[in-house]
């Protein structure tokens, strides 16, 4: 496929002045499980595109993409949380996000099953996050939000792309000099 073969959502123009009490979220699926991210960190959604593997990756790295020039990383959230890989699907998405570690901006783009809606959630919608029984890990997890009577869980973006868990699994053994 074509780069030009994918519909580009850019959220820019959804992210409003809100109230201070009020934040938006992206909800998207995977396997069967609603997850959302805040808004603010999103630069668009992609529809999936060709992806280089790279050597000496954790299984969760799909690889990465060529963004406009920029080299982006590719991570199937799917399995970073233990679940099945990602099949790719009309439905299935890249979405890009940025988070801020060590006070440098890293751009990665994160695989998902498909996409929802944006919503927007008062303090009084999101709830403490279960202490057991989730299909995520408690440390990816920053709650509970509930939009329309039904909960997404409300993803941490800056412990995912966490250097501590973007090398989790990677061999960083020497390779040596007499392999060719």
């Amino acid at each position: 496929m074509e780069e030009d073969d994918f519909e580009l959502l850019d959220v820019a123009p959804k992210i409003e002045k809100l109230d201070d009490d009020v934040t938006q979220y992206l909800t998207f699926f995977l396997d069967e499980n609603a997850m959302g991210v805040r808004l603010k960190a999103v630069k668009e959604v992609m529809g999936v595109k060709a992806m280089t593997l790279l050597p000496r990756t954790p299984d969760f790295m799909r690889g990465v993409i060529n963004l406009r020039g920029q080299i982006v990383p590719v991570i199937d959230l799917n399995l970073m949380f233990g679940m099945s890989t990602t099949e790719f699907t009309v439905d299935s998405c890249i979405i890009i996000i940025e988070a801020i570690i060590n006070d440098e901006s890293l751009i990665i783009g994160v695989l998902v099953d498909s996409v929802n809606d944006v919503v927007e959630l008062l303090e009084h919608d999101i709830d403490p996050s279960p202490k057991m029984g989730g299909a995520v890990e408690s440390k990816y997890i920053i709650g509970m939000g509930r939009y329309n009577d039904e909960f997404f869980t409300m993803l941490d973006v800056e412990v995912i792309v966490s250097i501590d868990e973007l090398m989790k699994g990677v061999d960083t053994g020497v390779v040596s000099s007499s392999v060719v």
